[in-house]
């Protein structure tokens, strides 16, 4: 990359500050999760603002029922090749199950290895009040931190599976007070996650930090999918996906003619061959 590329890369760049001006001017931000090189560079290309490195990798990489069995191990694995093909792009890593839950300290070790060996630019975690003092740890030793409130995927057996967050007056005035207590303890962002449109617009108009979608209506700040349910990779998807595009069907159709062709001895083709 010449100077002037760089030098143009690093100037819109997306980063916590640019996401933080986004939200005062009131632009709305776009975040999609990414686990490979090839996917990260074309969503890097098409302007998606932030790229996660999803522990939802668990269940649309890996096969799993949760994402609870994702290690930091693998994390780290897919996030060096997502921060490969990321030009402009922030990075953002989850930490799995495991990696924060025990102590602080741990917390802030894991963070520091999603940076220093994963690359990645901010790393994202779930809980309100209870991973306030995590979120408080990372954030001093210099490390972006993302939130995460409402559904929060790895408390599924807590909630008795994924069920929508915040209905009742009890249960509204909690994921408040965890959507608060991440920004009190110092993180950039929050993602809300599966709760009525009302609450998540309450949320957003209440926090000075930038706030991000996931089946919680239009009125965050951004907005967020996993990449395989956008795309039609996935066999079932949520009621608040919007599926852009049926990769799924295409890939199959592409893999069928494939075998017909081999089947048939069309393919390789003479031009397909070396003389």
């Amino acid at each position: 990359m010449s100077t002037v590329n760089a030098a143009s890369v690093r100037e819109h760049r997306t980063t916590i500050r640019s996401l933080a001006r986004k939200k005062k001017k009131g632009e709305r931000f776009s975040m999609l999760t990414a686990y490979d090189f090839t996917f990260a560079r074309i969503f890097d290309s098409a302007g998606i603002d932030v790229l996660l490195v999803g522990d939802s990798l668990g269940n649309v990489v890996q096969g799993q029922d949760t994402t609870l069995p994702v290690t930091l191990d693998e994390t780290l694995y897919h996030t060096r090749m997502v921060a490969r093909g990321a030009a402009r792009a922030l990075v953002v890593a989850d930490m799995p199950f495991g990696s924060y839950q025990v102590s602080a300290e741990e917390a802030v070790r894991a963070a520091i290895r999603l940076v220093k060996e994963g690359g990645a630019q901010a790393v994202k975690l779930e809980g309100g009040e209870d991973v306030a003092e995590a979120i408080s740890r990372i954030a001093a030793a210099g490390i972006p931190v993302m939130g995460h409130v409402g559904l929060t995927p790895q408390s599924i057996h807590k909630m008795g599976g994924f069920r929508v967050q915040g209905r009742s007056e009890a249960g509204r005035r909690r994921v408040l007070a965890d959507a608060r207590a991440v920004q009190e303890a110092g993180a950039f962002a929050v993602v809300l996650e599966g709760m009525p449109a009302p609450l998540a617009a309450e949320i957003t108009a209440t926090l000075s930090i930038p706030t991000i979608g996931i089946g919680a209506g239009v009125d965050c700040d951004g907005q967020v999918l996993v990449m395989h349910d956008m795309l039609g990779l996935s066999d079932w998807t949520p009621s608040f996906v919007k599926q852009y595009a049926d990769l799924g069907a295409l890939a199959s159709r592409a893999a069928r003619a494939f075998a017909e062709e081999v089947a048939d001895a069309k393919f390789p083709a003479d031009e397909h061959t070396y003389r």
